[in-house]
């Protein structure tokens, strides 16, 4: 399967909002402030330049017409000699949020553009200049000209969106004209893997190429989501199409973006200073935790403002100024739409009790958390003897030279190597690895094969049933439940 973007008391009974007669009021309203999007780019390679041929019914006339743009496309590019290169173009939707001339769409659209232009329902063209992007939410802000004021959208409530609703997808793909699909809201929160702020709206209403950047409307007319992605087979001829699962980016994150877009042409976002992770069954039941929620700290930026605020590995993050964090994903999501210096309050479990933990947020920038783990952690002590844990299906050596230099581990890191898994171990089926790093058995520092092999002793002879382990992998750090059993 292919994800691919779209460049596209008792309570009464619920009832179902009814299709209305008919979407053809809505439309009218909102087709003038959806636009057609073209971009041109100077390429090396032209057949970058050729878009992808649609399926149409046979003797459909929009065959021809694709024909015949990708026939007028060939020729442009060979007009000119290879060492010139050719020119690259792009089709997509958009939408007008201001009528002074204000229009969203999807970075991946624009992205890489020398020109932009940008079409009107009556096929005016204006030329269109970059106000901003941001990659981390594919969402992007250009400016146009007009003579008068535009027809404009509203902004409507994502977060007030129930599965079920009905929706209207409206696009502008290959400057065809407006083009409209109906459907419902049929998931909330979904992670397709674009990003680690990914929290799209997914509908049944068809999305299809050309169809990215364009808004998604509730029934008042209000945007609620900008279509962004697919979710699609991939074909034996190596093609893709839509079948019938879309992605939208909420309004309420685009509204945020587009907004400091607006005012400073860039996004500051919140930063925590921790790198979280999930918290799985194991490692609920390791930490003896009564429900598996929340976000695993993992490690704490040195100098970071969770640092500051008292905040430790180990602990897990479950609220956030009253939002339930319910998994790993959530907390990134959650922090990064705050404005830079707000005091979050968290609720952190901590060996068996709840704590209340304010933290001032700082600012996100590409460069905050690299070099985290390596500061977090330190020297080790002099080599010991490698040593076997045959109950979990370890071998381990401690850091010596040459332990460092065949994992190539760097010199100020910490713990005890993995150098050996057993098969249909405990550890292999745990994904342990050699090379991997043990820095904390328990939650406890180690620095010795047998600093390991005592606190796993302990771990069952305390009757555990898991012992949970602070695994380096590749400078990353990360939580592992070892099961004793």
């Amino acid at each position: 399967m292919l994800l691919l973007p779209t460049a596209c008391g008792d309570p009464a009974p619920a009832r179902a909002e009814p299709p209305p007669h008919s979407f053809a009021p809505l439309v009218e309203k909102m087709l003038p402030a959806v636009v057609n999007i073209s971009t041109s780019q100077t390429v090396k390679n032209k057949k970058q330049s050729q878009l992808p041929m649609p399926e149409f019914p046979p003797g459909s006339p929009f065959g021809d017409f694709f024909r015949d743009y990708q026939e007028r496309q060939k020729e442009n590019d060979q007009g000119g000699g290879d060492d010139k290169g050719g020119q690259a173009t792009s089709l997509g939707s958009g939408f007008i949020i201001d009528p002074s001339g204000y229009v969203v769409t999807n970075n991946h659209v624009i992205e890489g553009a020398d020109e932009i232009t940008v079409r009107l329902q009556d096929d005016t063209q204006m030329k269109a200049t970059l106000v901003g992007t941001d990659k981390a939410t594919d969402i992007a802000l250009l400016k146009v000209e007009p003579a008068s004021k535009l027809p404009a959208m509203v902004w409507g409530n994502s977060d007030a969106l129930k599965v079920g609703d009905w929706v209207v997808a409206i696009g502008n793909p290959f400057g065809l004209g407006g083009t409209v699909t109906a459907g419902i809201i049929s998931a909330r929160g979904r992670d397709i893997g674009a990003g680690k702020y990914d929290d799209f709206l997914q509908t049944d209403a068809s999305i299809n190429l050309g169809n990215s950047g364009g808004p998604l409307i509730n029934l008042n007319g209000e945007v609620i989501g900008m279509n962004t992605a697919i979710f699609s087979p991939q074909a034996n001829d190596g093609e893709a199409g839509s079948v019938g699962i879309g992605f939208a980016i909420p309004a309420v994150v685009i509204k945020n973006v587009v907004q400091q877009l607006r005012d400073t042409g860039k996004v500051r976002r919140g930063w925590l200073g921790v790198q979280i992770q999930d918290v799985t069954p194991d490692i609920a039941e390791t930490l003896k935790l009564k429900q598996q929620r929340g976000a695993l700290v993992a490690v704490v930026s040195p100098g970071g403002p969770g640092e500051q605020a008292g905040l430790r590995q180990g602990d897990v993050i479950v609220s956030i100024d009253g939002k339930d964090v319910t998994n790993g994903r959530m907390l990134p999501r959650i922090v990064a739409e705050e404005p830079v210096g707000h005091k979050a309050a968290l609720v952190v479990l901590r060996k068996g009790g709840k704590i209340n933990v304010t933290v001032s947020l700082g600012e996100l920038r590409e460069d905050t958390d690299a070099g985290a783990v390596a500061a977090a952690t330190g020297n080790t002590g002099p080599a010991e003897a490698e040593g076997t844990i045959d109950s979990v299906g370890l071998t381990l050596d401690a850091l010596s030279p040459k332990v460092r230099q065949k994992y190539s581990v760097r010199d100020d890191a910490q713990g005890v190597a993995v150098v050996r898994v057993a098969p249909n171990s405990p550890a292999a089926k745990r994904e342990l690895k050699a090379g991997d790093l043990i820095v904390e058995v328990g939650q406890e520092e180690v620095n010795t094969p047998n600093d390991v092999a005592v606190r796993v002793t302990k771990a069952k002879d305390n009757g555990q049933k898991a012992v949970l382990l602070l695994v380096e992998r590749a400078g990353d750090l990360l939580f592992v439940a070892l099961p004793l059993e």
